[in-house]
């Protein structure tokens, strides 16, 4: 483990103008390394690299299947060096060694998949009658500005990143000052592959400062950004002081609807995956469960169960696949869970499971069940980002279509039923840009993923992303007769 880290602008590993910041290992609180902090000088440097790239034509005039080799290559990079970053990864977010692993995987999916779609972003010939040849075709923006989350720091820069460099766009990429250190690697991944000094550049920063800079800055054409409700709109608003397009991903409440004929047993994998994976750090995490009030007791029985089956240590210390949870980011985000507990109790929420802090050093929180939730209750309706799951009562199927659409949110929703009715049903009153049936997470790097309501607009994964990261362009030429 390096003691210092780098941002990296213009194909080279640079100092940063603000100082330093510290990496805090969330395993055991004990301070892992020190990352640059840039500036807004050193974000204007970085954004005019990467327009002097998108003027030359070094990305946006290959041959798509050129640019695409580059960025499937940079997916075979990070698998090849996966044993390097997952430990890195682990140490710096505190999630556990096996997951790391996923995560790097999944990374590396999305250089692969945006990769063969480079090939496949083509225009179209529209008739005008016979003196008339008039046809679309797709420019990338040009300077594509990515701030990325705390909670998958690797796969969501891949997210982004791969898509932008496949539709020809160089970008500026701020790292998130809690887990900085893993971007590194997708620098290294670009130089190995031939992309052009400029093309890719990552620096850490304060949000307030470089976030800030970065954001506003007149040279920047497109922004994609996830993280919180507040944040994305001071993007927003900064975005559009220079009328540029945002891709805003803003997390939620989502919410799975169990009905009485459900398969609960194979539920708690679903309820593993959905609230306790990454402990609860994700954006469309399944952070409440709606259930038939005629198996409700089982089913919180069932809950309790597999929140009570997990070990907590340190994340390097799980390197097995299993039925382990890691520490939550940093203390601060702990506390502020464990708060949201405690007023949720104050509301007449119960404990079923876990609740409080973890009797071990690091950021760890108890995997959590709370019961006798209320739909308008806080912890019902503000997002925790943490492993802590509301269980909700309903006894018609309007009654919980009504309670998962009755927050601010749309992310993602589930119903799981084996009526396929009534899941179809669902599926189309259900508020969310995105809905399972019978089993959490289901899709991938091909199914589109964004959000409703303040859950941010724009599309990320699948083909839709692509339309992020060009704008049309009409040729209508008037032939001679």
């Amino acid at each position: 483990m390096k003691t210092y880290w780098k941002n990296y602008i213009d194909g080279s590993w640079v100092d940063g103008g603000a100082g330093r910041v510290d990496v805090i290992n969330p395993g055991t609180g004990e301070k892992l390394a020190e990352h640059a902090l840039a500036n807004a000088s050193d974000v204007d440097r970085a954004v005019m690299a990467a327009q002097r790239v998108h003027l030359s034509g070094a990305l946006c005039d290959l041959r798509p299947v050129e640019r695409g080799r580059m960025v499937q290559a940079m997916g075979r990079y990070l698998l090849d060096h996966i044993e390097d970053i997952a430990p890195v990864l682990t140490l710096e977010q505190g999630k556990p060694l096996w997951e790391s692993r996923i995560e790097v995987e999944g990374a590396a999916r999305y250089f692969e998949y945006y990769g063969n779609q480079a090939e496949t972003v083509e225009g179209r010939s529209i008739p005008l009658g016979k003196n008339y040849f008039d046809f679309t075709t797709y420019e990338p923006f040009g300077v594509s500005a990515q701030i990325i989350p705390w909670n998958y720091p690797v796969e969501m820069t891949a997210r982004s990143l791969s898509a932008a460099l496949a539709t020809g766009n160089s970008c500026v990429i701020k790292s998130p000052e809690l887990t900085p250190l893993t971007n590194a690697w997708f620098a290294q991944a670009a130089e190995a592959v031939g992309l052009p000094a400029g093309a890719v550049n990552i620096l850490c920063g304060w949000g307030h400062e470089a976030g800030a800079a970065l954001c506003a800055h007149p040279q920047v054409n497109q922004i994609v950004f996830t993280g919180s409700v507040a944040t994305g709109v001071s993007i927003a608003t900064a975005a559009a002081q220079n009328v540029v397009p945002c891709v805003l991903e803003l997390g939620g409440k989502s919410a799975a609807i169990v009905h009485d004929d459900a398969d609960l047993e194979a539920f708690e994998n679903d309820l593993r995956w959905g609230i306790f994976f990454n402990a609860g750090q994700v954006c469309s995490a399944m952070s409440r469960v709606i259930v038939h009030d005629s198996i409700h007791d089982e089913l919180v029985d069932r809950m309790v169960g597999v929140a009570n089956s997990l070990s907590l240590k340190p994340g390097i210390d799980q390197a097995a696949f299993g039925p382990t949870m890691g520490a939550m980011v940093s203390e601060a985000q702990r506390d502020r869970a464990v708060g949201m507990i405690c007023a949720a109790q104050e509301e007449g929420a119960g404990i079923a499971a876990g609740g409080h802090k973890a009797n071990i050093p690091g950021a760890f929180l108890e995997p959590t069940v709370l019961t006798d939730v209320l739909p308008e209750m806080s912890i019902a309706q503000e997002e925790v980002f943490g492993p802590v799951v509301s269980v909700l009562k309903f006894s018609t199927d309007g009654e919980a279509i009504q309670i998962a659409n009755g927050t601010p949110f749309g992310l993602v929703g589930g119903v799981f039923t084996r009526d396929l009715d009534r899941a179809t049903s669902a599926a189309r009153q259900l508020r969310a840009g995105q809905v399972f049936v019978n089993e959490w997470y289901a899709g991938g790097v091909e199914t589109p993923f964004g959000g409703f309501g303040k859950s941010g607009y724009g599309r990320e994964k699948g083909r839709e992303a692509l339309w992020n990261y060009v704008q049309t362009k009409n040729i209508a030429i008037k032939l001679q007769d």
